[in-house]
Parts: structure tokens; C-alpha cells; sequence
């Protein structure tokens, strides 16, 4: 029998949030989210139908996933956790706050949310490739222009402690909607910030070492250790943890970022570090979805398809994103790999309805931000431009357009087809609704009593002489 993520209980829960949103949306000016609300009760139960006419008695089994709690390793809170306590707030809560927060908007505000981008992406007059260090005029200019809800930042941006928190505090006062500033620290060779010793932070193994040689409460301490120092930099995004089960010894893309082999221990490994995460309340990332540990290709460097059928995914690779999802992971990271197998076509997964809204969403629950893998990778850009990726991929059920190859070809698109009703008002608000709900509820976005962790860290921003604003007023 196959495992399934939808059960009662999260049924039930999802019902909930869902005529909630309903009640803060139904009635907004523009028609709100009611698109949404009506594609999922009519997609649950056509889900439903067609399992019972397959045979899955079990898409409305009993059963849960089982998720394992893990406690702080000090009887007494820390200064993070009593912070924690104060401030979580509900996510049916947060969607709240989102919906105001979305009716204020504009409609080139709403685009903008639904991109993440390099450096270079806000400020081409050096490349494609430049070791920016600082926030320039440029990436200010538009910043204000492309409304974008996000930044990556690679290790060539991240040269020194000070250095990275200056430009992160000056990057968020860009626009008035706080941004998503990520990395990608997974430990082991993939570690933008640990690899510089410069940035005194926490040196990990690579996730197949911790696999063969640690236990989970050892890889919460580990995802709750880089959330901490990543946080105090300014980051409240890691792309990270990898959930791919890596099946394949021919793999080189995933390789030593895998927790292993067996399903079942890379789900623990997986649900443990996303716990450590939201214990700092970083949002954590689920990637590569729908997994591509048994992959022989780079898609760095050329398209791959993987020879996975449905019931295959289900038993192996699935497993670690549905303890993923369980454990309150913000974001999934939808692969380029393709499946023709499942999908019957050599689309990439990124831009695949059946794989983004059929099975991540309506199969496996996930009610939180589907995020592309970058879209500047060789295996989208040899096939697609960028507008034509971005428009696909965002029809297909992504929320967020990773990297962008073209930043202005890409928002243009998307902005032109919402304007020209191709993209509908309420498709657009579905995503914003989600990202913006994703970043109040982390503290990113300013809540009722109009103050967000973000503008709380501007203050706290080291200047040249390596203190604070605030300390230099107590000075005064």
C-alpha cells in the first residue's frame, strides 16, 4: 500500500486554512483568491475520486506521518527560543495579515514578489558574474523598479561578517516590502558562508558523512546551528536541506549532498534539520523535488530524465519531501530534471502541472511556496528564453522564479500576460498570497504592531567602524 500524505487529520487542518483564507479574500476588490479555493476542492476531490477508482484506498487512510519532536538540548530556553515564543505566529494568522498586506499592493508590486535574484540580476554593468560586496545604486534603482521578493547570495558576495550584514541591511531598504535573502548552506562543499573562514561560522560535514557516521538529533542541532549564525547575518532563507535519496552511485549532481540511500533515514535526517531551522525561524528548503537522486546528468550543464515511474517515486523519493512537508518546511525546490514516465512528456519538472500542482500539492499537501530551481541553468537556457521559462514555469504552479536569466525579459512577460488576462489576477494572487503569508509568519513582514525582524535588524547593522546604530545612540 502506498504511503499518503493527505490524511484526515491534515485534511481537516487544510479545510480549515482554507475557509479562512476564503473569509479574508472572498470579499477583496480585485476577486481576491477565490480561483484558488475553488481549483483545490475541485482538484481534492477529483484526487480522491480517481484513487478510489484506482484502488488507493489509502489516499484517505488513518494513518499519519510520523514526525519526531526534538527538544532544546538546555533545560532553560534560550534568548532565541523565548523570542520564538513571543513572536510564531499561526499560519492561518499569517495568511491573514498576507491578505491585508496584498490589498495595498499594486499590481507591478505583485510580479515583482514572485522573483528571486543574483546580484548581477539587479545590477548587470558588470556581467553575469561579478563579486559584488556591497548594495549599489543600481541594485537600489531596481530594487525600487522590479518590486522582487528576494536575493541569493553566493559565496563570491560574502567576503566578511561586517561586510555581509551592511550589505544585506541596505539591500532591504530597497523596497518597501521586506525581502527573502537566501543562500545556499547545506554543509559540506555546498556552504556559501562556512567555506570563508572569515565568517566564523560553523564548519559541517557533508550530508553522506553525517548519514554514515551521525545521528537526526545530531542534524537538528545542525540545521537549528546554521539557521542561529546565518540569521545574525541577516539571512532568512537557507536552500537547504537536500531530501534527494541518492539511488544512484553514477550521480554527480546530488553526490556527497545526500543523506543517503535508505528513504526512510534521509526523511529523519530531512525532518530533523527543518525543525532545527524553524526553531530559529529560518524558513528551510526541500529540494530537489521530485527528486533526483537516481540521476545520471547535470542539468547544470544539459537536460536529464529520469527512469522513474510513479509507484517508484512514491516508495523512495517522495518519502523524505512528505516528512519534509510534515515537519513545516516553507519552501519546496521543484527540480529540471524531467520524468517522462510519470509526465509523458521531456518537460522539465519546473514547468509541470502534473508534478507542481497534482502531486506536490494536491498529493502531498504542500501548501507553502513551490520555488524553481534556478532558471539560468544550462539545461533552460539551451531550450527557452526567459520569458518563455518564467511564463511556463509560473503557469505550471510555481510561486517563485529562481534566477532568472534576464530579469527585465522575465517580470515583462509575466507582467504583460496579467495584464492581457492570459495570467488571471487570481492566479497571480494565489502565489503572492502564499509568499507573503510564508515571510509574515517568519517575522520578515512587518505585523500589527507595524514593526517586522527585518527593521529590527537595520537598526542592529554594524556601520564601517563595526557598531551599531543603536550603540552608537547609547554612546550619545
Amino acid at each position: 500500500m502506498n504511503k499518503t500524505i493527505f490524511h484526515k487529520k491534515e485534511q481537516r487542518r487544510h479545510i480549515a486554512l482554507i475557509r479562512n483564507a476564503k473569509r479574508f479574500l472572498l470579499m477583496r476588490h480585485d476577486g481576491g483568491c477565490n480561483f484558488l479555493f475553488r481549483k483545490i476542492g475541485a482538484l481534492t476531490v477529483a484526487a480522491a475520486v480517481t484513487c478510489n477508482l484506482c484502488g488507493c484506498a489509502a489516499f484517505w487512510d488513518n494513518g499519519e506521518t510520523e514526525i519526531k519532536q526534538y527538544e532544546s538540548s538546555s533545560e532553560s530556553p534560550s534568548d532565541t527560543d523565548k523570542e520564538e515564543q513571543s513572536v510564531t505566529m499561526e499560519w492561518e494568522d499569517a495568511v491573514e495579515l498576507a491578505a491585508d498586506y496584498m490589498e495595498g499592493m499594486t499590481l507591478e508590486e505583485k510580479v515583482g514578489q514572485i522573483f528571486v535574484v543574483n546580484l548581477e540580476q539587479l545590477d548587470g554593468r558588470k556581467g553575469s558574474y561579478y563579486e559584488f560586496h556591497k548594495c549599489t545604486k543600481t541594485m537600489l534603482k531596481n530594487l525600487q523598479k522590479y518590486h522582487v521578493g528576494g536575493v541569493i547570495l553566493f559565496s563570491r558576495n560574502i567576503a566578511k561578517r561586517a561586510q555581509t550584514v551592511r550589505m544585506i541591511s541596505k539591500l532591504q531598504t530597497g523596497d518597501k516590502t521586506p525581502l527573502f535573502i537566501s543562500v545556499d548552506e547545506e554543509g559540506g562543499r555546498v556552504s556559501r558562508i562556512a567555506s570563508n573562514q572569515k565568517m566564523k561560522t560553523t564548519v559541517f560535514p557533508s550530508a553522506e558523512e553525517i548519514g554514515r557516521t551521525k545521528d537526526d538529533r545530531y542534524v537538528y542541532d545542525m540545521g537549528r546551528t546554521i539557521a542561529s549564525e546565518i540569521r545574525e547575518l541577516g539571512f532568512n532563507v537557507d536552500f537547504a536541506p537536500v531530501a534527494d535519496v541518492k539511488t544512484s552511485k553514477m550521480n554527480q549532481e546530488i553526490g556527497d549532498r545526500s543523506f543517503g540511500d535508505d528513504p526512510d533515514k534521509v526523511g529523519e535526517y530531512v525532518s530533523a534539520f527543518v525543525q532545527g531551522m524553524n526553531k530559529e525561524r529560518v524558513c528551510a528548503t526541500l529540494k530537489h523535488f521530485p527528486g533526483q537522486g537516481s540521476s545520471e546528468g547535470d542539468t547544470h550543464k544539459e537536460s536529464v530524465d529520469i527512469d522513474s515511474s510513479i509507484a517508484r517515486l512514491r516508495k523512495t523519493d517522495f518519502v523524505p519531501f512528505q516528512k519534509g512537508v510534515a515537519a513545516g518546511a516553507d519552501f519546496v525546490m521543484v527540480s529540471h530534471i524531467s520524468v517522462s514516465k510519470v509526465t509523458e512528456s521531456s518537460l522539465p519538472a519546473s514547468m509541470s502541472n502534473l508534478i507542481m500542482q497534482t502531486i506536490l500539492r494536491d498529493e502531498l499537501g504542500f501548501e507553502k511556496i513551490v520555488i524553481t530551481d534556478a532558471l539560468d541553468m544550462a539545461c533552460i537556457t539551451q531550450e527557452y528564453t526567459s520569458a518563455d521559462a518564467a511564463y511556463h514555469a509560473f503557469c505550471a504552479g510555481a510561486d517563485i522564479i529562481l534566477m532568472p536569466q534576464n530579469l527585465e525579459e522575465a517580470y515583462d512577460e509575466i507582467l504583460y500576460k496579467v495584464q492581457s488576462g492570459k495570467i488571471t489576477q487570481e492566479r497571480l494572487n494565489d502565489s503572492v498570497l502564499r509568499i507573503l503569508a510564508v515571510k509574515a509568519q517568519k517575522g520578515i513582514l512587518p505585523d500589527s504592531r507595524g514593526q517586522s525582524d527585518t527593521e529590527m535588524k537595520k537598526s542592529a547593522a554594524p556601520t564601517a567602524s563595526g557598531t551599531t546604530k543603536e550603540e552608537k545612540q547609547n554612546k550619545k
